[in-house]
């Protein structure tokens, strides 16, 4: 999409709304004291963190008064990708700078987080309260035995005491992991099993869609099956007593003290992130304490405008990117919001009614989400008071220009003057390559911009760049949040072939991008197999392992297609064992069957059976050909015939895309 099809923006910002930006008095701050341009505005200034990497990262950590407590000798040493060399010779701490709200006495009792649940009733935790919290569980994993680079390990849905554990773990120099407590025991111990935790958070069960789901049997199998643990800590969210050996959360963190911050390298690992991809375990992705810091602090202290009078809330869970980024922040003094439950209860409306109720100024939320409710009739602005929204993101999938128009007109129906931001990055970065700019126009079905520093390109297969053209999407220089290394990757070969195999030195994200000829970005989805549901990323890898337990499947075949209205489906083709049938019972027992050990996220659409799963002359199955021919690419395009073991297992697919067009 460019501006030949694109006439005009939906929405522009004021003069307030942009000299009032934290980016315009970045510009202008960086324009005297490090020769960024003055004129030109946001391409401009782009243009120079691009061109001038080193000099732009520097800026940014003066600009949000980093706290180096060894200083640096160098900004980027070694810019080759993968193995960039940021702040050599620094050490800080990310916790450090998370709480630092908290020194400010004026502000020691506003809330630094907002817990909501299925009531939809706010509590709050003050600055003051969550430091305490903080120095008290430091203290008590360092007497646990905890020390720097130690793994910890959350199995928590998204409440105040994830966000404790996680800067308590970051406070002692120990390297956090989380995953959602929806996440069965097998996808769980696939996760943890690869970083061997010394330390277990766990609750007893969470509440989800008016439902309490007890998971002390799959805490009790974690436990078993984690031989690395030396403590498991027991939070009740459901009131039952500790199980034997577990320590509780109450008298972990009832004496508040002031955190001890341990210094560590400015590559000092900090969490571990999983994404999956098609063969073997997930990607267990380590991001380093420093690189998270900087990036966070332009992601949301820039792009997304937050400082200490905003209120921050995105629909996330601790299994997904998004809420290490929430948690994020904090780092600009922000209240940020946490929801545990489900989206749509008691009904469709449910995340608008959280964002009047907590008072949100940046509302974050899924495109999926923004396309139920319009399909549902909901109306945010006439139904709810919505005065303090300024701004609407959303991720997880691309929102399509529905959307785009949906939030623009419910908004505008209220006379608001609403800032659509949406945003594309990655489990992989824990960041974004494009999205949010406060001082940028919106056009219908674009983001922004490319953010700072980041060199995003669109290119073709041969290298060559493109604009106004779908090709991959590629950055061209290293970001401080790519990841340190790969987990259980000693040779470092698995990170090269996941992101740098197809251009040597160059990230390959895996996403189809068009670049406009007005700066924008059209992000049309993924241009590998991997399943990305409610922003959630799986690899088919781990439907195979779960659903070809059952005798009556001898193989399957899982594909993830980003549909034109916004949707999102995902089918499941399955060749049967000789004799089996595929009937409702069946049918049943694979969606419980991937439920339960995977996620109830990637519970396939469809289960649908076929006369065979094609493959690769080298045995590997073909899920991108599959997935482009079921988008209606012509098979000559879409499949390299001399490839594939059996072309006439292909039809099949070619005849359900058309059939799918023609419903």
């Amino acid at each position: 999409m460019t501006s030949t099809t694109q006439p005009g923006p939906l929405w522009s910002p004021g003069p307030d709304r942009i000299a009032g930006a934290r980016i315009t008095a970045f510009q202008a701050w960086a324009a005297d004291r490090h020769g960024a341009p003055a004129d030109g505005g946001y391409p401009a200034l782009h243009a120079w963190s691009v061109a001038e990497l080193d000099t732009f990262w520097a800026a940014v950590a003066e600009w949000f008064d980093v706290r180096f407590t060894t200083p640096y000798e160098s900004v980027l040493a070694d810019r080759s990708m993968p193995g960039a060399r940021w702040f050599t010779g620094a050490t800080l701490n990310y916790a450090e700078h998370a709480l630092r709200a908290a020194e400010d006495p004026a502000r020691a009792e506003d809330a630094a987080l907002l817990h909501v649940d299925e009531t939809h009733e706010s509590t709050p935790v003050t600055w003051a309260e969550l430091r305490g919290q903080v120095g008290a569980l430091a203290a008590e994993l360092r007497a646990l035995g905890v020390r720097p680079g130690d793994r910890v390990s959350g199995y928590l849905p998204n409440i105040p005491e994830a966000v404790v554990a996680l800067l308590a773990t970051a406070a002692v120099g120990g390297v956090w992991t989380s995953c959602a407590p929806d996440f069965g025991a097998r996808s769980v111990l696939d996760r943890f099993q690869q970083v061997e935790p010394v330390v277990l958070f766990t609750v007893d069960g969470y509440r989800y869609g008016g439902k309490e789901h007890d998971r002390r049997d799959t805490v009790a199998e974690l436990r078993a099956d984690l031989p690395s643990l030396r403590a498991v800590i027991h939070i009740p969210l459901l009131g039952t007593p500790a199980p034997d050996g577990a320590l509780t959360w109450a008298d972990l963190t009832s004496a508040h003290t002031e955190p001890i911050f341990e210094p560590v390298p400015f590559d000092h690992p900090l969490w571990v992130l999983y994404s999956s991809g098609t063969t073997g375990l997930p990607k267990a992705i380590v991001q380093s304490q420093g690189g998270i810091l900087l990036e966070h602090l332009k992601q949301l202290g820039l792009h997304c405008d937050l400082g200490p009078e905003d209120r921050f809330f995105w629909y996330t869970s601790t299994g997904w990117m998004m809420w290490n980024f929430l948690v994020s922040g904090l780092l600009t003094g922000t209240s940020v919001v946490l929801y545990d439950g489900s989206p749509g209860y008691p009904d469709t409306g449910a995340q608008w009614r959280i964002a009047e109720r907590t008072r949100a100024t940046l509302y974050g939320t899924s495109a999926a989400y923004v396309m139920a409710c319009r399909k549902a009739g909901v109306h945010p602005s006439r139904d709810h008071d919505l005065s303090a929204v300024k701004c609407v993101a959303t991720t997880g999938s691309p929102l399509p220009p529905d959307g785009f128009r949906w939030l623009h007109d419910e908004f505008a129906e209220g006379g608001m003057d609403l800032w659509i931001a949406s945003v594309s990055g990655g489990t992989d970065v824990c960041s974004c390559f494009a999205g949010a700019v406060p001082t940028l126009p919106v056009h219908i079905g674009e983001l922004q911009a490319a953010c700072l520093g980041t060199d995003l390109q669109s290119w073709d297969p041969s290298g060559k760049p493109l604009t106004g053209e779908v090709g991959e999407l590629v950055v061209t220089n290293p970001m401080p949040s790519m990841p340190i290394y790969f987990w259980n990757d000693p040779d470092g070969s698995r990170y090269r072939d996941s992101y740098f195999e197809m251009f040597p030195g160059v990230w390959r994200h895996g996403d189809w991008i068009t670049l406009t000829d007005h700066g924008s970005v059209v992000i049309h989805g993924r241009s590998d197999s991997t399943l990305n549901r409610q922003g959630v990323r799986m690899g088919s890898a781990d439907i195979y392992e779960a659903v070809e337990r059952l005798p009556e499947i001898k193989e399957s075949l899982v594909i993830g297609l980003e549909e034109p209205n916004g949707g999102y489906w995902m089918p499941l083709f399955v060749h049967l064992a000789p004799g089996a049938t595929l009937d409702d019972d069946l049918r049943g027992r694979i969606k419980a069957t991937i439920r339960a050990e995977l996620s109830p996220r990637h519970v396939p659409d469809e289960v649908i059976e076929v006369p065979g799963i094609p493959h690769t002359l080298t045995g590997k199955r073909i899920e991108v050909p599959v997935k482009r021919l079921l988008q209606g690419t012509p098979m000559e395009k879409a499949v390299n015939p001399g490839s594939v073991d059996n072309l006439d297992l292909l039809h099949f697919y070619v005849e359900l895309a058309r059939t799918r067009s023609r419903s």
